[in-house]
């Protein structure tokens, strides 16, 4: 008996759309999040070199296990974000970039439609086998605000 969890939810433009909607704050909170687990990793990197060259000395221990639940804390609140959009059926490309594609079929051949935090709709699709750079708008002649390229 087939697996329905093995295939990608494909989406209808309106789908995604919706999708999106639902899943933008989720996506802005996971992108703060992770800049804020990028400081608190730097933050604790810097407390390990100053250990290892001052030779083993005591660290600032209430910071450093304050620093190191705040980061675990951070890190399964990333994690919890990704999966939540995850589950919807789009695909987190890149959390950096707030970049989030849908798995669709379009003219018969199976794409990627492609949303990046800051654009005001999903405007544009690539196929599958390329990326962001491929990316072509799903109106020719839709000339509104791309945003962010």
């Amino acid at each position: 008996m087939p697996d329905d969890r093995d295939e990608p939810k494909l989406f209808t433009l309106t789908e995604a759309e919706r999708t999106r909607l639902e899943v933008e704050p989720i996506l802005i909170e996971a992108m703060e999040g992770r800049r804020k687990l990028s400081d608190l990793a730097e933050s604790l990197a810097g407390i390990s070199s100053r250990i290892q060259l001052l030779g083993g000395s005591i660290p600032p221990f209430r910071s450093a296990v304050t620093l190191r639940l705040e980061h675990d804390r951070l890190a399964d609140s990333v994690k919890d974000a990704l999966e939540r959009i995850e589950s919807t059926g789009c695909v987190v490309k890149d959390l950096d970039a707030g970049l989030l594609d849908f798995p669709a079929i379009l003219n018969d051949e199976e794409v990627y439609y492609c949303w990046k935090l800051g654009e005001d709709r999903i405007r544009f699709y690539h196929r599958q086998d390329e990326g962001f750079a491929g990316r072509r708008p799903l109106d020719p002649h839709d000339h509104g605000p791309s945003s962010i390229q």
